[in-house]
C-alpha cells in the first residue's frame, strides 16, 4: 500500500510539474513578436524560421517575447553584424514592465567594432532600477561568421550567463546584505539592434560609417524553459531535464574553471576593479563572495 501511494504521489508531482514549467521551442514566431523597424522573418531550406534585424539611418529593429516569465532559462543563437559594425549595439536581454525606477534588467550587449577588431559583449544588471554592474568580454571566435548560442539563466539563487555553453559570468543573490536582486518581477525577452557611436565603440571615439548600412544581425532557435508568473511553484524548481536542472544546480568544478579562464583571459572590463570610477570605494557586492 506505501509503494502504491508513493508511485501516485509521484506521478501527481510530475504531472503537476509538466503544468508549472513552460518550455518554448518550435517556430520563433510562435514565441515571439516583431516589435518595430526593417524586421523580417526568413526561412532557411529546411524551412526554419530566422529573424533579421536591420538597422539604418532611419530605423532601429526589436522584437520581444509573447510570454514573461518568473526565473528562466533563455537560450538564442545569434550571428551578429559582419565587417565594419563600429557603433553598433546588438541585443539580447530580460527587461521589467513596471515603474523604470524600481525595473529590473539583465544584459546582453554586442558592441560592433571596425573590420578585424573583436566584438565586445557587454554585460550588466538592474535590480530595483539600480545598475552599473558592468562587465565586458572579448570573444574568443568572429560571432559573424556563423550563429553562436547565448545563454540567460536567471534562478532565486543566481544569475549566470553562458557563450555556447561556456560560463562566463555568474551574479549571486546577495539580497540578504542588501544588494539589491531580481526576485519577484517578471520578465520580458527582448532583442534589438541600434545606433549607439556615442559610446559603443572604443568610447565613442570611433562612429557609426552609415555608408556600410544597412547593418543586419539574425536569430534563430529560440528556446526558453520558465515558470510563467500566473503558474509559479516550487515545483519550477525541481526539473530534472538538461534546462530545469539549472534551477537548483550549484557550480561544479568544470564551471568554476570556466570562469576562472574566461576571467583570465577574455574579461576586459570590471566595475568591482574599476576604482577611478569609484574613487569613495566599491559597491558592497564586489567584496561578497
Amino acid at each position: 500500500m506505501g509503494q502504491a501511494r508513493a508511485r501516485l504521489l509521484a506521478s501527481l508531482a510530475a504531472f503537476y510539474l509538466f503544468l508549472a514549467i513552460s518550455i518554448v521551442t518550435g517556430d520563433i514566431t510562435n514565441d515571439l513578436d516583431i516589435l518595430w523597424g526593417n524586421s523580417k522573418v526568413i526561412y532557411d531550406s529546411t524551412g526554419k524560421q530566422t529573424i533579421s534585424l536591420t538597422l539604418d539611418r532611419w530605423t532601429t529593429s526589436a522584437f520581444r517575447s509573447k510570454s514573461t516569465y518568473l526565473f528562466s532559462r533563455i537560450d538564442m543563437d545569434i550571428k551578429l553584424v559582419a565587417g565594419n559594425s563600429a557603433g553598433t549595439v546588438t541585443t539580447l536581454y530580460m527587461i521589467t514592465e513596471g515603474l523604470w525606477q524600481f525595473h529590473d534588467e539583465i544584459d546582453l550587449e554586442f558592441l560592433g567594432n571596425t573590420t578585424g577588431e573583436p566584438y565586445t559583449l557587454h554585460t550588466n544588471l538592474y535590480a530595483r532600477g539600480k545598475g552599473a554592474r558592468e562587465k565586458r568580454y572579448k570573444l574568443w571566435f568572429d560571432p559573424t561568421e556563423d550563429f553562436h548560442t547565448y545563454t540567460i539563466v536567471w534562478t532565486e539563487r543566481n544569475i549566470l550567463i553562458l557563450v555556447d555553453d561556456k560560463l562566463i559570468r555568474q551574479i549571486k543573490n546577495k539580497l540578504m546584505y542588501g544588494v539589491p536582486y531580481p526576485n519577484y518581477q517578471p520578465m520580458r525577452v527582448y532583442g534589438s539592434i541600434w545606433n549607439a557611436d556615442d559610446w559603443a565603440t572604443q568610447g565613442g571615439r570611433v562612429k557609426t560609417d552609415w555608408s556600410q548600412a544597412p547593418f543586419t544581425a539574425y536569430f534563430r532557435n529560440y528556446r526558453a524553459i520558465a515558470c510563467p508568473p500566473q503558474q509559479s511553484s516550487p515545483l519550477c524548481g525541481q526539473s530534472s531535464s538538461s534546462y530545469g536542472n539549472w534551477f537548483n544546480q550549484e557550480l561544479d568544478e568544470t564551471r568554476k574553471q570556466q570562469l576562472q579562464e574566461v576571467d583570465a583571459n577574455y574579461k576586459i572590463y570590471d566595475y568591482c576593479t574599476d576604482s577611478n570610477r569609484f574613487k569613495n570605494g566599491f559597491p558592497k557586492e564586489c567584496a561578497l563572495k
